[in-house]
Order: C-alpha cells, then structure tokens, then sequence
C-alpha cells in the first residue's frame, strides 16, 4: 500500500527533510507551504531527484486555506493518511508587556493550525482504519524542563502537546497520535550555532510517521525514545 503523507511549513529545514526521507521510503509527498514562490520551487526540486512530491498551498493559519487544500487534495483523489505538522513560527515577546499580537499568531500556527489539519485529515485516516500524525513540538513546550525559551513559542507548544494527547484518544482505531521534540537543529529558525543537522531533527519525526500497527500514540518523543512532558 502506497501512503500519501501531507507535510505542513515544508518548503526549507526540517520540514524539507520530512518531505525527502518519506518520499525516498516511497511515500506519496505533499509539500505544503503558505508560499507558492516558496513552496512550489522546493517541491520542483525533490521532483527532480525523481521523488513523489507534490506542492500544496496551505497556510495553516487559515481556516479557509486548509479546508481548501484539503478539497483540492481530495479532488486529485489523494487519500492522506500520514499528517505531519511542522509549520511553526519563532514567536518572542515579553508575556506582560510584549505585542499581543505575537501570542495570537503562535496560537493560530502551533495549536489552531494542528487542529485544522487534524479535523481536515484524520476523518479520512479513522475511516480506513490507518493513519500517523506527527505534531512538531519542542523541549521549550515541556513543563518537565522548565518551559524555556520565549514565552508564546513555549506555552503553545506545551499546549500543541496537550492538543495531541486528546486527539491520540478520538483518533480512532489504527490512528496514531504523537508529538516529536527533534532538538536544536541547524535551520534559519534554530540558527547556525545549533548541535543537530536536519537529517538528525527529522529521524524521529520520519520514525513516527511510519509507526508499525503496535506503535505508541499519545506520547512525546525525542531521540527514538519517550520525552518528558
């Protein structure tokens, strides 16, 4: 059986990665990217390399742009059966002072754009009884390690953590559910100073995406292993 992964925020770094290590295992890839002068070109490129890849406009911020990528999707005939939701912002400012503005946009990407993406999708999953989400989180969303880092980026990544354990259980059978810490990854968000290459940030995401039936779900994973929360 050939899956169709859909891959959110992915024309550049771990998202990019996603889309070349799924397509190389022979997964049907859609690149989706706010940014068509972004997106379309980076999907062009995995294509050449003789990959299935395909871009998608989507920008998950929006409610009208995922549900019409979704309809586009489901015109083509594609059945999406793995979800990876990668888009993210590196939102910062002060909690008490700062723009409010900066809160409501990490809102929108890290916890609403999942939620739309899974109420696009993961019906489709449930009714054919197999399907992987795989929702990009972050040490800084861990209440175990401090929540760290920028207070908007932190706190909606904890509470993109708490969004997947809830659809882990409506996800029904053969649905599987997981968050993915893939660490400080050398890409323009996390900087040139970082310890990881993408191909490392992206392994537990790819391992995640391709879980075999008796897999976790529900959980947060880092290195292959359980994180804490």
């Amino acid at each position: 059986m050939t899956h169709t992964a859909v891959i959110t925020g992915a024309n550049r770094g771990i998202g990019f990665e996603v889309c070349r290590q799924l397509a190389a295992k022979g997964v049907r890839v859609v690149l989706a990217a706010r940014n068509p002068e972004l997106g379309a070109p980076a999907a062009a490129e995995l294509a050449d390399q003789g990959l299935d890849v395909q871009f998608c406009q989507m920008d998950v911020a929006d409610r009208g742009s995922v549900a019409d990528a979704a309809r586009r999707l489901a015109g083509t005939g594609e059945a999406v059966d793995i979800l990876v939701n990668n888009a993210g912002v590196l939102a910062e400012a002060d909690l008490m002072t700062g723009e409010l503005g900066v809160m409501e946009e990490a809102i929108a990407v890290h916890l609403m754009g999942p939620l739309l993406t899974a109420r696009a999708f993961m019906p489709g999953m449930a009714k054919s009884g197999w399907g992987r989400v795989v929702n990009f989180s972050s040490g800084w969303g861990s209440f175990a390690s401090g929540l760290e880092g920028p207070a908007p980026y932190a706190i909606t990544k904890a509470a993109l953590n708490a969004l997947t354990v809830r659809l882990a259980r409506e996800a029904g059978d053969g649905v599987k559910v997981n968050s993915v810490d893939p660490g400080w990854v050398a890409t323009r968000m996390g900087g040139s100073d970082a310890d990881r290459t993408v191909t490392r940030g992206a392994e537990t995401a790819i391992w995640l995406a391709t879980l075999p039936d008796d897999g976790p779900t529900g959980g947060f994973f880092r290195d292959l292993k359980p994180a804490p929360w």
